[in-house]
């Protein structure tokens, strides 16, 4: 478990290089952004597949599968593009950005789930840590006008979480179906893209490369990767350390030299971080199962010798009460 949950997490460490390539790529509208960047995600997919053992052919997906998958990954874009039309980005990012929240809450809804304090409390100090780097430390202004924009925004939240939580459901169906749910979004994308936006190409080699690697990684091997996480690892810790994605991209952007370094990054950083430990604290705490069988089998061991050690000395005894016995036979 501990391995698919650092693998759904290298998922969230490639979307923290969304903000900075989305940046280098010019001004490609969002959903022409969307159709090649998921063009390219299905490319990593098949890609994959000339490496993994074939998928068996015999097991059916169910139609439900398709549902969520597609409306996940479409649904959630097309309704943050929407979001951002409708309403100011830092509002609408904010409220999109109560997924992690939600499937930490959403999982004690899930069979053989437990909803523990420290998932809870460990996900809240995220949002905190969060509301921190959008906001740059200002404050919230919501306004009535943009009501339908910040309704696009929690649609965004409810989307993905739901996605996050009902995959996790299907654990037998291969993370290969990933590759199709890709295909569709970027297929749905650019009809939206004929349909609502001016087409503007990538221009030079630089804005070029900065769309693959979007499509590599972030909008490519991290939804597998996520498929991954959802579906075999601690979903409230990968909840939870899902808010580090807004502070890991700050970071990427300080680095590469188009944000700066602040004490309310620091916050941030200290908040999120705090969080996810206490979220992951079960598993830090936990014992290994070999450890713990281990130390139940020496324990079986140590107390089955005290009983074999207990029966050696009553007949021990019992033989030096029949040699008294004999004595007083002899005697008589």
């Amino acid at each position: 478990m501990g391995r698919a949950t650092l693998i759904g997490f290298s998922a969230v460490a490639m979307w923290a290089l969304l903000a900075l390539l989305t940046d280098a790529s010019g001004q490609v509208p969002p959903f022409l952004l969307s159709a090649i960047t998921f063009s390219i995600g299905t490319g990593v997919g098949l890609v994959a597949r000339l490496f993994m053992p074939a998928p068996d052919k015999s097991q059916k997906i169910p139609p439900q599968v398709w549902l969520i998958g597609i409306a996940g990954l479409f649904g959630y874009h097309f309704f943050y593009f929407t979001a951002l039309r409708n309403a100011p980005a830092v509002e609408a990012s904010l409220i999109a950005y109560l997924w992690p929240l939600l499937i930490v809450l959403g999982s004690a809804l899930m069979p053989g789930e437990k909803l523990a304090w420290n998932h809870v409390v460990g996900a809240l100090l995220g949002l905190a840590g969060t509301v921190l780097i959008v906001t740059k430390g200002g404050g919230l202004a919501f306004d009535a006008r943009y009501s339908f924009g910040y309704a696009m925004a929690a649609v965004c939240a409810v989307l993905w979480s739901a996605y996050s939580l009902l995959s996790r459901r299907f654990p037998s169906v291969p993370t290969s179906i990933v590759t199709w749910f890709c295909a569709a979004t970027a297929v749905l994308s650019l009809a939206c893209h004929l349909a609502l936006e001016q087409t503007i190409l990538p221009d030079g080699v630089g804005q070029w490369l900065a769309v693959l690697g979007l499509g590599l990684m972030p909008v490519g091997a991290a939804f597998y990767a996520w498929d991954i996480g959802v579906k075999r690892g601690n979903i409230q810790v990968l909840g939870a350390a899902s808010y580090a994605a807004p502070l890991l991209s700050t970071l990427v952007l300080i680095a590469a030299g188009v944000a700066e370094p602040s004490l309310r990054i620091l916050a941030a950083c200290v908040l999120i971080t705090g969080g996810a430990v206490l979220a992951a604290k079960s598993l830090f705490l936990r014992k290994p199962a070999a450890v713990e069988s281990g130390a139940e089998a020496s324990e079986s061991g140590a107390g089955a010798s005290e009983d074999g050690a207990r029966a050696s000395e009553d007949g021990a005894r019992a033989s030096e009460d029949g040699a008294r016995a004999s004595e007083g036979g002899a005697k008589a």
